[in-house]
């Protein structure tokens, strides 16, 4: 036996041996949809079957409300209450209202599990993919069809493997490592294949920073993006769940495209330049550029981890550039908050909430102005994404953010904390 991680699942999800090119129709274990996609994924089922829709597993189907939350206009407070009717009236047992978290930070604190196929109506689905689930996002119709059929079809697409080796210096992160891929091999590289991730040792590589590189799969235009599971996910979701999942892993000789190894402690702060996810440079090509306002969070930079190294950082300290920080979930804030790490951000100066995903958006709660120069740690930089189409943003990890936030300028931590 040769086959990749990616093939040995799409195996069991078809019921048939495949190969990379094969166009094939699978099971789907997961399917979701939060406010933002919701209403058109139940607009094409009300079209398809009236009010009487049949879903295929309750179980199955997940929703989240996060986008637009608190709804900050009549038009989203609508759109929640239509998907609540909808939630209601089919019983939803996995629905969750405003204020739980973002749909794919409650997706990998609640259902995923290595090895799964999930489908979601958002493109940042390749997040489930740090627990070896072959994850992607898709439209409203394909949604709509999986919620009725429990199946859709796919491509296989063609493995290539990624290798970390060595450990990561100090305030680097799985951001730095996912902006790190996209200097190499800008956005339109890996079209058609699926990124196998191979840490050489689990410990050095934090489930938090794999769902950071996860989320980012979709940047670099993968079809999937999966680390391989390890001891770091059996881990985590004895953790999250209690008890240990089965793992799925490549064999030992699995055919892939092409490989490419990291060398951790090469790893420099990076970020990513306005106007494009792949316009990585080193800090120090931007040493000093003057900030205006600061985002924390975001399904890509919302956990435990990312406050910690802010907290760490803004300590007795007061914020030069506004800053607004917003975990993942509630579940993230909770322990965020009994660390003592929300209050540190308060007490610097920080507005700090919970579940949403408004700023990265661009969609309420924080939106850029003309002209002015943004520091994130979400996913995006493209032009009008967070505001302002005049506003230049720049993608970061945690460190440069919060040092960004107590300096006022973009520039490394060094020895702030």
């Amino acid at each position: 036996m040769n086959k990749s991680l990616t093939e040995k699942i799409l195996e069991r999800a078809a019921g048939k041996a495949v190969s990379p090119g094969d166009v094939i129709e699978i099971d789907v274990d997961i399917v979701a949809f939060h406010d933002l996609t919701g209403y058109h994924v139940i607009e094409v089922l009300e079209k398809a079957t009236g009010s009487n829709t049949k879903i295929h597993s309750i179980d199955s189907l997940v929703v989240a409300f996060d986008h637009l939350v608190p709804p900050p206009d009549v038009r989203s407070a609508e759109i929640q209450q239509s998907i609540r009717s909808f939630a209601r009236r089919n019983a939803l047992r996995n629905f969750h209202d405003v204020g739980y978290g973002i749909l794919h930070q409650v997706l990998l604190e609640r259902y995923v599990l290595p090895g799964q196929v999930v489908m979601a109506a958002d493109s940042h689905t390749t997040t489930s993919g740090a627990l070896g689930a072959f994850a992607q996002g898709l439209g409203a119709s394909d949604i709509a069809a999986i919620v009725l059929t429990g199946k859709t079809w796919v491509i296989v697409p063609h493995p290539f493997k990624i290798k970390l080796v060595g450990s990561l210096r100090k305030w680097i992160t799985g951001k730095e490592v996912a902006l790190e891929i996209l200097r190499v091999f800008k956005a339109d590289y890996f079209n058609g294949m699926s990124i196998e991730v191979f840490t050489e040792d689990p410990k050095t590589f934090p489930m938090d920073f794999r769902v950071t590189v996860a989320n980012m799969g979709i940047e670099m235009n993968a079809d999937a993006l999966m680390f391989i599971p390890d001891a770091e996910t059996i881990d985590y979701v004895k953790n999250e769940r209690g008890f240990e999942p089965k793992l799925i892993v490549p064999d030992s000789n699995a055919r892939y495209v092409d490989e490419y190894t990291i060398e951790l402690d090469k790893v420099e702060f990076l970020v990513s330049a306005p106007h494009s996810v792949d316009n990585v440079k080193s800090v120090r090509d931007v040493w000093g550029t003057e900030v205006d306002y600061v985002f924390i969070g975001s399904c890509t930079n919302g956990r435990v981890s990312d406050f910690e190294i802010a907290a760490k950082i803004m300590k007795g300290k007061k914020v030069k550039a506004r800053c607004i920080a917003i975990p993942a979930s509630w579940n993230v804030f909770k322990r965020c908050m009994e660390l003592g790490y929300i209050q540190t951000l308060v007490e610097a100066g920080c507005i700090v909430t919970y579940g949403t995903c408004g700023p990265c958006i661009g969609g309420h709660f924080g939106i850029a102005a003309p002209n002015e120069t943004v520091v994130s740690t979400s996913n995006r930089n493209f032009i009008g994404r967070m505001g302002s189409p005049q506003a230049k943003i720049y993608l970061a990890g945690p460190a440069i953010a919060a040092t960004a936030a107590v300096t006022g300028r973009i520039v490394e931590p060094g020895e702030l904390a």
